[in-house]
């Protein structure tokens, strides 16, 4: 296996690149924050996303989707790392598409899939219910009544939940060990949900979900699965994160290496002093490494890998680490004004720190990743 994009991912990278700079630089990121975006995100910079087909990446043309895969997505991701760029893409696009992908039946994706691919539908899921990250640990209840489900619980930090149009709820069967996922309308009876701003200006959701009816095609593949099988689309949906986490850091890196030739101190710049080159290659010779994680995760998504517990959580872990490495290093290089607001570094560090914590932190993987190697 080649750890090289071909011409086509190199292509789609740049175009990428070139679209998010031009059109989503960090500083629209400090003008949703100032404007107290209520959904955290440009409407108008989502609709251009979706005009290029980014929505569509991993899903098959049959759906209406571009069937690019995984690859193309992680590069994309990647790139709206490099310039904070919020979107659902993330939850929409990589992590819902992938539900409905590996648990709908047929009619479902029919259904739903050309929905996501188009930008129509936004779909979040709804899975964590505990401020310590368990995954495990599912109380929302759904309860057989008259050929139809009544769906009740609380769930926390839905990603683009003040958005959504439609939610994918973790929900436990009364009389089933298995966990089934349910496809809930933002605007059902029942449903209500609370914004919650996090550090880096990127807009969380409480879901409350009281007495919920939802018939009975609402039910993602009509079955349960297992939380082995289920883990699979959450361990997609870290490989996604740490795509993201590389922009961010390889932006950082590369922003500070700038400043270190264009800062100077006693008549030259501080680039030459031999203790920030040290810190400057150890952080160069991580990214390196993190660079060959991503896109070997990424590639093993397209060669339909079905074990990715030690490869998400690899990758996770480590490219939490190193993203906060460097975004702290960056700060530090920068000195003084690294720590103001009006310089941009820091919005690196705060992306950084909330993406870490999303969907398990690096102490949680590592722990997880020693498991499965038996310690």
């Amino acid at each position: 296996m080649a750890l090289v994009l071909n011409e086509e991912q190199s292509m789609l990278q740049q175009s990428a690149r070139d679209f998010l700079q031009k059109t989503a630089p960090v500083k629209q990121l400090r003008t949703l924050r100032d404007q107290s975006s209520a959904k955290g995100y440009s409407a108008e910079v989502w609709q251009e996303m979706t005009a290029m087909g980014w929505p569509a990446m991993i899903i098959p043309e049959e759906f209406g989707g571009l069937g690019f895969g995984y690859t193309g997505m992680g590069v994309v991701l990647q790139e709206t790392g490099r310039t904070l760029t919020a979107s659902p893409l993330f939850s929409s696009g990589l992590v819902a598409a992938s539900a409905f992908l590996m648990l709908a039946n047929e009619q479902q994706k029919s259904r739903y899939l050309s929905g996501i691919a188009s930008g129509e539908m936004l779909c979040s899921l709804a899975w964590d219910e505990t401020l310590r990250y368990q995954p495990e640990n599912i109380t929302c209840s759904a309860t057989r009544k008259n050929g139809a489900y009544l769906l009740s619980g609380n769930k926390l930090g839905v990603i683009d939940g003040m958005s959504a149009s439609h939610f994918l709820v973790a929900a436990v069967i009364a009389g089933e060990a298995d966990v089934s996922l349910f496809v809930v309308p933002a605007d059902a009876a029942g449903v209500s949900r609370t914004a919650f701003h996090a550090l880096d200006t990127h807009v969380l959701a409480e879901l409350q979900l009281q007495d919920v009816v939802l018939d009975s095609e609402a039910r993602l593949g009509g079955q349960s699965f297992s939380l082995e099988k289920l883990y699979r689309l959450l361990d997609i949906a870290r490989i996604g994160q740490s795509a993201e986490l590389m922009g961010v850091a390889a932006e950082c890196f590369e922003r500070t290496l700038v400043y270190l030739r264009e800062r100077k101190q006693f008549g030259v710049p501080i680039g030459s002093f031999q203790a920030l080159q040290h810190r400057a290659a150890i952080l160069y010779s991580e990214l390196e490494l993190c660079k060959s994680l991503v896109l070997g995760a990424l590639q093993k998504l397209d060669e339909g890998l079905v074990d990715l517990a030690e490869t998400a959580s690899l990758c996770k872990s480590k490219l939490s680490e190193i993203a906060m490495l460097a975004t702290s290093e960056g700060i530090q290089m920068h000195g003084g004004i690294g720590m103001t607001d009006e310089f941009e570094i820091g919005f690196f560090y705060k992306r950084a720190r909330i993406v870490e914590t999303l969907l398990g932190d690096r102490y949680f993987h590592l722990d997880r990743f020693a498991r499965q190697r038996g310690y």
